[in-house]
């Protein structure tokens, strides 16, 4: 794949994507129209089961949007820039296979709304994270006003929105922004380790679980559970069910297919 601001590794079952767009990795119009390339590559590459999202570079994962483009846009160009974004993050968080943001640096604006679609977040110690948006007098566009209340709760997510304040990686971590914090040289070797160890996981399993989460987001408390209990019966039909649960009583590492 030749991709000019997002490059496609793949080691073994994890895809590394990496977004290199000097100097702050902005989220241009180019760069989305990449990202949504490469994010349906994984999606179609049958060996691969988990990605690990990065930035190129030691300070910034993603700073935001390309701003002196947006001072020229109509309301309608706005618009059409928020709804294309949004379907690109949207493929990101509904593809059926497991994410991992692995924030190397600064994720403002954007940045942060495309680690929000991921479903775990790791990040520098260095790392910062906030919607600064409201300082150019605008709003959040891809998903910010809509996700970060549903990780952090509303409280926390007004106060970042409304201030326009970045927050640390400590801070992150202690609000459920991001799952891990670590040393900059140690982020991405741990962030490829557990992409690896959850690539060992079932497959459908691991499809269901994220089914059964998002999904039950739009659901009552009710209404999930009974998704919860379809989603537990439809796991029973697999083979890796049969499988797990022998090597459960043999005492012997399940080897899944997938299936």
């Amino acid at each position: 794949m030749n991709l000019e601001f997002v490059t496609y590794e793949r080691r073994e079952r994890v895809a590394l994507l990496t977004i290199n767009h000097p100097p702050v990795n902005a989220l241009s119009p180019a760069v989305i129209a990449d990202l949504d390339t490469a994010f349906k590559a994984f999606e179609e590459d049958a060996e691969a089961q988990v990605m690990v999202l990065t930035g190129a570079g030691e300070k910034v994962f993603v700073a935001g949007a390309d701003i002196k483009a947006m001072a020229q846009m109509t309301p309608a160009e706005a618009e059409d820039l928020a709804n294309n974004g949004q379907r690109t993050l949207n493929r990101l968080e509904i593809t059926p296979k497991l994410t991992i943001c692995a924030m190397n640096g600064l994720a403002l604006g954007g940045g942060l709304e495309l680690a929000m679609a991921c479903d775990l977040r790791l990040a520098a110690s260095h790392a910062k994270m906030g919607q600064p948006e409201i300082n150019l007098g605008i709003i959040p566009g891809f998903g910010g006003t809509q996700r970060l209340p549903r990780i952090v709760g509303i409280g926390r997510a007004m106060e970042m929105l409304l201030s326009g304040d970045p927050i640390s990686a400590e801070q992150a971590l202690a609000w459920g922004l991001v799952n891990h914090v670590y040393p900059a040289e140690e982020l991405l070797d741990k962030a490829l380790a557990l992409a690896s160890k959850v690539s060992q996981k079932a497959p459908v399993a691991s499809r269901l679980i994220q089914k059964g989460v998002y999904e039950g987001l739009d659901k009552t408390l009710r209404q999930g559970l009974r998704f919860e209990a379809q989603l537990f019966g439809e796991v029973f039909q697999t083979e890796d069910k049969d499988e797990g649960i022998q090597a459960f009583i043999g005492k012997r590492a399940p080897q899944f297919k997938g299936r």
